[in-house]
């Protein structure tokens, strides 16, 4: 029961605010900030607009004043002019002379003082927030450029009027731009939904539905054909769906695979067993033919049951260790050879050129099934061609030591790995060279090589095929060695 639970998919959660949603409000809340930007200066461009506006009434009030008989002008005229202006006094200087125009009441202390002669941006946005944020019912002076060659035109009004019109300003401004953000706000949520969102709700039910079933073809996602990022994200799952689905029906063949050679084995070894034991009865026997080769078969046989007990190990991930030890590597070789029963008759040719007294520091038997796999790998490659040339067909293994490492080579002259089997040369299943194959000996050869701490490759450039490996000494612990010392 726990199993099934942990195997079970965790339920996915619906996001509270999706994608799609989110973009929504980041969309608003970045045109609301755009908007905020626009209107500090826009305030103080409409409160020096109204400004200017009654400036441009004083001068024609000062025009019609100073027209004026005598300069004299009837009380009744100069309020109705002051009214229509919203001021409650209008002065004009010239010269030394600073004449009153028209004055209403008595007005009360002048509390901002604002020149629109000379206006920087800075301190126009924060007179634009002084007037707009105080809520007394203070006085002001304006002072702008004069008509008629006066100095200056200076007004004195009350302040109210103008907080009251940048407020309904503030307010149509803040109207338009929540129209403005819920407009816009709503494009980039249809356009940025039917472009991104969908597309990605489409990959996640795909690969929620391949999670489910891996090894459906089905459910192998289906590229919309899309030439941008989304498209290549679905081109590239696919193909990882497609290669994942291979796998796991790979694996899945070969778990039966290897449940089945497993039974084999077990019976195979049962009947080498019984083979061995007749075996031991030809020793008994005094013809000399018979003394010569019962020892090599029972060899054999043993050798046969100890592969079927690796093959069984294999099957379980569970390759033995290497039982290291220093051997003679040209007797290997000549066993390997006697195994292929390849001699001076054969259409193969054997080379054997290693360094005479090469001594390697390996497990004989898994060195053995090295050498005998890539040794056969290569025959079975020459064999495999149409045309076959005795004085042409040859295998060759060489070995040195190059310090602390020997280098066994393994060559042929026949034609070579192709650009397929080169890229999957150690992979079981895929690695062969020829039809029907299973590129399972390289690929075994490569994981007995590692486990001596060693390496194996192809050697590019050659005729045939080369594959190089490499098989390090063991590293001696120096406490173990002066422990010997003092042991001596």
């Amino acid at each position: 029961m726990s199993e099934e639970l942990a195997a079970r998919p965790l339920p996915v959660r619906a996001p509270r605010l999706g994608l799609s949603g989110k973009l929504l409000v980041f969309t608003i809340l970045f045109v609301m900030i755009a908007e905020v930007l626009i209107y500090v200066p826009s305030i103080a461009l409409y409160r020096l607009m109204w400004l200017n506006d009654r400036l441009a009434s004083a001068y024609t009030a000062a025009l019609v004043l100073d027209a004026a008989p005598n300069g004299m002008v009837p009380d009744s005229l100069a309020k109705q002019i002051l009214d229509s202006i919203g001021a409650r006094a209008v002065a004009m200087k010239r010269g030394t002379q600073r004449r009153m125009l028209a004055v209403g009441d008595a007005p009360p202390p002048i509390a901002d003082d604002f020149d629109m002669r000379n206006v920087y941006a800075f301190d126009s946005i924060v007179d634009a927030f002084k007037v707009m944020l105080n809520n007394k019912k203070d006085v002001m002076r304006v002072v702008g450029p004069a008509p008629m060659g006066g100095d200056y035109i200076e007004i004195i009004m009350d302040e109210p009027p103008l907080r009251k019109a940048m407020l309904r300003y503030s307010v149509d401004l803040l109207l338009i731009s929540l129209l403005i953000s819920g407009i816009t706000g709503a494009l980039v949520y249809v356009t940025l939904n039917y472009l991104f969102v969908r597309p990605m709700r489409r990959v996640t039910a795909n690969m929620m539905a391949f999670r489910a079933d891996p090894e459906n073809a089905d459910r192998i996602i289906v590229p919309s054909g899309r030439a941008d990022e989304i498209g290549v994200a679905e081109r590239e799952l696919a193909t990882m769906q497609a290669e994942l689905a291979s796998t796991l029906q790979q694996k899945n063949r070969l778990a039966a695979l290897g449940l089945a050679v497993s039974k084999i084995n077990h019976d195979l070894r049962n009947l080498l067993g019984s083979a061995q034991l007749f075996s031991d009865r030809l020793l008994t026997l005094p013809d000399p033919n018979v003394q010569r080769f019962a020892p090599k078969l029972m060899h054999a046989l043993e050798r046969a049951i100890a592969y079927c007990q690796s093959t069984l190990s294999y099957g379980r991930l569970q390759e033995p260790p290497p039982e290291r030890k220093p051997i003679a590597l040209e007797p290997l070789v000549a066993e390997v050879q006697e195994t292929l029963e390849l001699g001076p008759d054969t259409p193969t040719r054997w080379i054997s050129a290693g360094e005479r007294g090469l001594v390697v520091e390996a497990d004989y038997d898994q060195l053995f099934r090295i050498l005998l796999n890539l040794a056969r790998n290569a025959l079975q490659a020459l064999e495999s061609r149409a045309s076959r040339d005795p004085g042409r067909d040859q295998i060759r293994i060489t070995g040195r030591r190059e310090g602390a490492v020997v280098v066994i080579e393994v060559s042929d002259t026949g034609p070579g790995f192709s650009d397929k089997a080169q890229a999957h040369l150690f992979e079981a299943f895929q690695g062969s060279t020829r039809s029907g194959g299973t590129g399972l000996g390289l690929a075994i050869a490569a994981e007995l090589v590692r486990a001596h701490g060693g390496e194996i490759r192809l050697v590019e450039g050659t005729i045939g095929a080369t594959l190089r490996l490499t098989i390090p000494d063991r590293a001696v612990e120096l406490s173990a060695r002066r422990g010997a010392r003092a042991q001596g």
